[in-house]
């Protein structure tokens, strides 16, 4: 009964804020003028959107990623300083080994390189 009554209370919660959601995103009557670029009142010259490099969002997610995985690699040399376990040595192994792969992989592939 103990693990019955907060069980209920979140799934309750859950249900209610998804149903509050649900009701005020919905979209009204979509009209021509409301989505369309303001331009002082003219209908615009051209399109209101830039072209984007592809290759160039490619490389920030990349960037993103291999910067994530530094930030992982941080604590396990902190915890190298402290005390050596072959466990946590491995383990730092494995996941060097798993950057060094995918790098390879995106230098292959031609992501990083940004004239091509």
């Amino acid at each position: 009964m103990m693990v019955l009554v907060p069980g209920m209370t979140a799934f309750t919660l859950s249900v209610l804020v998804m149903f509050v959601g649900l009701t005020l995103s919905k979209k009204v009557v979509v009209d021509r003028e409301k989505t369309s670029p303001f331009e002082c009142g003219f209908d615009p010259m051209k399109s209101a959107r830039l072209p984007f490099s592809l290759k160039f969002f490619l490389l920030a997610v990349i960037f993103l990623v291999f910067d994530v995985e530094v930030v992982l690699i941080f604590p396990m040399l902190l915890c190298f300083s402290f005390s050596f376990c072959s466990a946590t040595f491995l383990g730092f192994v494995s996941f060097m080994l798993i950057l060094i792969l995918g790098v390879l992989y995106e230098w292959k592939e031609g992501s990083l390189s940004w004239m091509n």
